[in-house]
């Protein structure tokens, strides 16, 4: 259920949310009518739609330990594939759009930071030619994706399994560059701003960024709004359950609310 901070930041996402008619920016304007309300392929995601399903339907009782927010004290817990796969999956209405993305821009060098059941992570492999990167701290929850991968032929996907907090590093370390970087891994605000830190040294003038969850918390929005402030930031789009990053200087620095 959501919580009173969910529904007043949603409150005032609903009066602050503008359309088409409200945007002077070629860019924006174009990206609000060519991309985040255009019409995806539906035919394209079905078997991914059909994976979803399964997971919904799928009680196996999973035991994570999660190290937490750069915690070095282990959390246990005992959660159901299908109440993940209810609470944690991205909808389909906003993995289409980021798919969408990544197919407008042709972003090629795509990293995920929180791979869960993997849902996700196929829409962003679903353009011809882009390589994913997805990584997750959660063993059984890797396990799963993992399998699915494989059972759904996505080869140009590699999971890597272990602490974000080590295995990021260890990536970017052997990444010339980034297209599109999507973050899910932590909700809190000081990690959140450590992985962005991170990624954007690896970012260039037509890179992408989303966070997830941006309004998830007074954390998560604290750090929603520190990262679009950041200098290499031009344009920033705050869509409610996630945000947008541009770092093209030519989008003269905006900021907008839009309707989706």
């Amino acid at each position: 259920m959501p919580t009173f901070f969910q529904f007043k930041t949603y409150f005032t996402y609903w009066l602050d949310q503008v359309s088409e008619h409200s945007l002077h920016s070629p860019f924006l304007f174009d990206f609000y009518t060519k991309i985040l309300h255009a019409k995806s392929d539906q035919a394209i995601f079905q078997h991914i739609e059909l994976q979803r399903k399964e997971y919904l339907h799928d009680t196996t009782l999973l035991t994570i330990q999660d190290p937490g927010a750069g915690s070095t004290n282990l959390k246990t817990s005992s959660r159901r594939v299908c109440d993940i796969a209810r609470t944690s999956l991205s909808s389909s209405k906003y993995s289409s759009l980021y798919a969408r993305i990544i197919h407008q821009f042709h972003c090629k060098s795509i990293v995920e930071l929180g791979t869960s059941l993997g849902i996700n992570t196929l829409y962003l492999a679903t353009n011809a030619g882009s390589s994913v990167t997805t990584l997750e701290g959660a063993s059984p929850i890797a396990a799963i994706a993992q399998t699915t991968f494989r059972n759904l032929n996505a080869k140009n996907i590699r999971l890597v399994e272990g602490n974000i907090n080590t295995t990021l590093y260890t990536y970017l370390d052997k990444c010339a560059s980034l297209d599109f970087a999507f973050l899910d891994a932590n909700h809190r605000y000081e990690p959140t701003l450590k992985y962005f830190d991170a990624i954007v040294q690896k970012i260039h003038a037509k890179s992408i960024v989303v966070l997830d969850d941006i309004h998830y918390s007074p954390e998560m929005e604290n750090a929603w709004n520190h990262v679009r402030k950041h200098a290499l930031v031009y344009a920033s789009i705050d869509l409610y359950r996630c945000g947008l990053l541009f770092f093209d200087p030519s989008l003269n620095k905006q900021h907008v609310v839009l309707h989706f």
